[in-house]
């Protein structure tokens, strides 16, 4: 099964189904730890920035994307 094949399966949930989907997409999220190219791509767009805020919260999600959710580090 692909993700495309997925992603229009979800889209005829209800929507209590659909939500359902979404705490644990948002769950499996907090969970995961990101892939090196995935870190860097944060790293990278970190660096770039001038924004003090967006820099903050790529700050974050770098560390959580490394150790994953504290409950899990």
């Amino acid at each position: 099964m692909t993700s495309t094949t997925i992603i229009e399966e979800i889209r005829h949930l209800s929507p209590a189904g659909q939500a359902e989907v979404i705490r644990f997409t948002l769950q499996l999220a907090r969970e995961r730890a990101l892939t090196p190219d995935e870190l860097t791509g944060l790293a990278r767009r970190m660096v770039e920035s001038n924004d003090p805020a967006e820099v903050e919260r790529l700050k974050s999600a770098i560390t959580g994307g490394f150790y994953g959710d504290a409950a899990h580090a």
